[in-house]
C-alpha cells in the first residue's frame, strides 16, 4: 500500500501546476561519476544508481510514460584551481567518461556558453532524467503491478502491541486506521514529525531549489554543442525545445524564495552571456529539499524492527532513487525471511 499525495494522483503536466513536493520541482539532473570523492557511502551511493539506472529506464519506458536518459554533463571549471581538480579527477578515472577539456579547445557553440575562461569537465555518462516524466513511469508501474494507493497523508504512526503479529498501525488524515506489517518512511520534512512521536530525533532543514523557464529571443540552432546540463558554478542550465531554456539550482536556506537570489542565479553569478540576459521570463517554480542536520544525506536506516526511513536525500532524491529502492528492497527481503 502507498500513502502518498503525489503518486497516487494524477501528475502535473505544467510548471504552473508543482507543489512544493521536492520531486516535482526537480531538474531531474543525475551528477554520479563527475563526483570528486572516490570512497565512502556518498560515493558508492551514487556508484551504485549510475549502474541501476540504464536497467531502470528500460523496465519504466513505455509507450504511455516514455523516459530516457540524456546525456553527457558538462562542468564549466570557475577558476585555475578548480580546473586543476578536474583534470586530477579525470586522469584518475581513465574508464569512467570523464574527460578535462581546456579552455582554447571548448568548441563554437550555438547559444555561446557562459564565459567562465578555465576550460570544462565532460562526463559523457551523466546528465538527467525528466523527474515528471519519471513519476508517470512509476505510477503507471504500481498500477500495473496493482499496488493500493491512498491519495492522503499519515499523521501518526503507532508501535505493534504484544499481539502474536506484530503490526503498526498508521493514522492517516481521511481517518483511516491501518494495519501494516512494515513502514518505509520516505516523506521528506514530514519525516520528522511521524519519527519523533516514536521518540527518534531526525532533524531536516528545508533548503529551497529554485528553476526559471527561459526563452530565447531567436531560435538556437538546435542547440549546437550543448550537451543535456550544462553546470556554471553549481548551476544548472538545460536547453528546452528549440529556444527554450531551465535554469536550477538548490541555494537557499528556507521555504520562501529570495528575489535577490533568484535574480543572481539568473546571471550566473554575473557570468550570464547577453542573450541569457535578454532572455523572456516564462515562468518560474520552486520546491524544498530535505537536507538532514548533523547526519550525512540520505537518511537510510533500519530503525525499529518493521520501520525503514528513506529521506533526506537534499540535491540528490532522483539520482539515488535506485541505490535507495534497492537498499529498501533489501531490508524488506530481510524482514519478511526473519518475521515469525
Amino acid at each position: 500500500m502507498l500513502v502518498d499525495p503525489s503518486l497516487a494522483t494524477p501528475i502535473p503536466e505544467r510548471p504552473a501546476d508543482r507543489d512544493l513536493n521536492g520531486s516535482t520541482a526537480s531538474l531531474g539532473v543525475l551528477m554520479g561519476l563527475a563526483f570528486r570523492r572516490s570512497s565512502g557511502r556518498a560515493w558508492r551511493l551514487r556508484q551504485r544508481s549510475m549502474t541501476l539506472w540504464p536497467a531502470w529506464v528500460e523496465q519504466l519506458n513505455h509507450p504511455e510514460s516514455p523516459l530516457q536518459l540524456d546525456t553527457p554533463l558538462i562542468q564549466l571549471a570557475g577558476s585555475a584551481e578548480e580546473a586543476q581538480r578536474m583534470q586530477q579527477l579525470a586522469d584518475a578515472r581513465p574508464d569512467s567518461g570523464l574527460q578535462f577539456i581546456a579552455n582554447d579547445r571548448l568548441g563554437e557553440t550555438d547559444p555561446v556558453w557562459p564565459q567562465a575562461g578555465h576550460g570544462a569537465m565532460l562526463s559523457e555518462r551523466d546528465g538527467r532524467v525528466d523527474p515528471l516524466l519519471l513519476l508517470k513511469a512509476l505510477r503507471r508501474s504500481l498500477i500495473e503491478h496493482n499496488v493500493e494507493r491512498r491519495a492522503t497523508e499519515v499523521v501518526e504512526l503507532q508501535r505493534p502491541g504484544s499481539t502474536a503479529r506484530r503490526q503498526w498501525r498508521l493514522i492517516t488524515a481521511d481517518g483511516r486506521n491501518e494495519a501494516v506489517d512494515l513502514v518505509v518512511i520516505c516523506s521528506a520534512l514530514g519525516s520528522t514529525k511521524l519519527l519523533q512521536s516514536l521518540g527518534h530525533q531526525r532533524p531536516m532543514d528545508a533548503v529551497l531549489g529554485q528553476v526559471l523557464e527561459l526563452q530565447l529571443n531567436k531560435p538556437a540552432k538546435q542547440w549546437t554543442g550543448w550537451p543535456a546540463v550544462l553546470t556554471c558554478g553549481g548551476i544548472n542550465l538545460i536547453p528546452h525545445g528549440h529556444n527554450r531554456l531551465w535554469i536550477g539550482a538548490t541555494l537557499e536556506p528556507g521555504v520562501n524564495a529570495d528575489p535577490a537570489a533568484t535574480e543572481t542565479m539568473r546571471r550566473l553569478n554575473e557570468l550570464a552571456p547577453s542573450w541569457l540576459n535578454a532572455a523572456q521570463l516564462l515562468g518560474q517554480w520552486h520546491g524544498l529539499r530535505a537536507r538532514p542536520r548533523d547526519r550525512p544525506a540520505p537518511l537510510l536506516e533500519e530503525l525499529e524492527p518493521g520501520l525503514l526511513l528513506a529521506s533526506g536525500h537534499y540535491r540528490n532524491g532522483v539520482l539515488l532513487a535506485p541505490a535507495t529502492a534497492e537498499w529498501v528492497s533489501q531490508h524488506i527481503d530481510k524482514e519478511t525471511i526473519t518475521s515469525p
